[in-house]
């Protein structure tokens, strides 16, 4: 099935991604701040996805891919990275997983140490700031 791209907003859609990344980067410090420390990262990559998904909108004026794979998402929007942004993109991609998989909550929420997790605010933050200004 094919969809008629020309009465879709993608304007609106960007708008969207963008909103709610910012809601779920606030919802991502009132986390932290009640000390659930593993939420607060799960959510740091969902508001990083949702930025990345305004991107590939912006840039293609199509529906963004149904990934989690930050990394991923910036390959397929032709988002130019240096090594460390790439290893972050993979590292914050492992929150999504962690935090929300049985095999793999523990050993992530005994990682989740106030330190680690105030260390990951700040790297998502960054991240964010520089997807922001591709926007």
């Amino acid at each position: 099935m094919t969809y008629d791209n020309s009465k879709i907003d993608f304007d609106k859609i960007v708008k969207h991604w963008i909103e709610t990344s910012d809601a779920d980067f606030q919802t991502m410090l009132s986390l932290y701040d009640s000390k659930s420390y593993g939420w607060s990262l799960f959510l740091g990559h969902i508001s990083v996805e949702k930025l990345l998904k305004a991107i590939y909108v912006s840039k293609y004026k199509k529906h963004a891919p149904f990934l989690h794979n930050l990394y991923r998402l910036a390959q397929l929007s032709n988002i130019e990275m240096n090594d460390e942004q790439s290893d972050w993109l993979d590292k914050v991609t492992s929150f999504n997983m962690n935090a929300r998989y049985d095999d793999y909550k523990r050993e992530f929420y005994s990682l989740c140490t106030p330190d680690f997790t105030k260390e990951w605010i700040q790297k998502i933050e960054i991240l964010r700031s520089w997807i922001k200004q591709m926007l």
